[in-house]
């Protein structure tokens, strides 16, 4: 048995609301001490744990006072009721913590967009917070980083699309140039990756010739840019790679 003190202590709760829920029949301790003062069985502080648990999934009083006293619930059916509350809870916080962190990733890119709104131009091109933390990581210090942070920390909506919208445009010429048979060295295909240079250095960072060279041999070591470009075309990250490399010998030789 245990004092009234000695179960506030073990629950985190007041003794004062002890006496609340005694006095509204919520939890009666099991007896009395010689002194008159409350004392509680183990069953008690196991019917507490379940006031608490279902308090905490917003229940009222009057809910948990008839949730515990239904005849036909046992201790099973109580774990089964709590475990599947649990879960979605769980499910809407996560859910509430997805877009916190996808409206962190924005501040941190630089891009002042809604989650729904991200969602809705990039879709499944939105990069990870492991992304962007990585990117930070890498490049936080370059000055290319900055013009980026300035550049698109003014973007609107309609921005982020046209951007979208000029990137899709130019690698979907170079996948069509590429299925066609089109040399990554030919003209043609030099012009749509000069597309791509200049897309950078007009919407991000200044993007000299030599920098988009080694952006493209980036684009073939690490896997998660291989992937989106051969998501589009099977084989289209090292024909993209090539045509940035023959275009950038263009440019410095010209």
């Amino acid at each position: 048995m245990r004092t009234i003190g000695q179960v506030a202590a073990l629950a985190g709760v007041t003794v004062r609301t002890l006496h609340h829920y005694d006095e509204i029949g919520l939890l009666r301790p099991s007896g009395r001490s010689n002194g008159g003062y409350r004392v509680y069985a183990d069953a008690d502080l196991e019917r507490l744990h379940r006031v608490l648990s279902y308090r905490e999934l917003g229940f009222s009083l009057d809910q948990v006072a008839s949730i515990l006293d239904d005849p036909d619930a046992d201790t099973a059916s109580h774990l089964r009721r709590q475990h599947a509350l649990v879960r979605r809870r769980v499910a809407r916080l996560q859910s509430m913590l997805a877009h916190i962190e996808k409206a962190l990733e924005a501040q941190q890119m630089g891009i002042s967009l809604t989650p729904d709104e991200q969602f809705e131009v990039f879709g499944d091109n939105w990069p990870g917070d492991e992304y962007a933390a990585e990117a930070q990581e890498r490049w936080g210090d370059t000055e290319a980083w900055a013009q980026s942070q300035r550049r698109t920390s003014t973007y609107t909506k309609a921005d982020w699309v046209a951007v979208k919208a000029e990137g899709d445009t130019a690698e979907a010429g170079l996948a069509a140039a590429m299925q066609a048979g089109v040399p990554a060295s030919d003209v043609r295909a030099m012009d749509l990756a000069e597309a791509l240079r200049q897309q950078i250095d007009r919407r991000f960072y200044d993007c000299p010739p030599g920098m988009h060279r080694n952006l493209a041999d980036m684009y073939l070591a690490d896997p998660r840019f291989t992937a989106h470009y051969d998501k589009r075309a099977a084989g289209l990250a090292q024909y993209v790679h090539d045509a940035i490399h023959a275009n950038a010998d263009r440019q410095e030789a010209s």
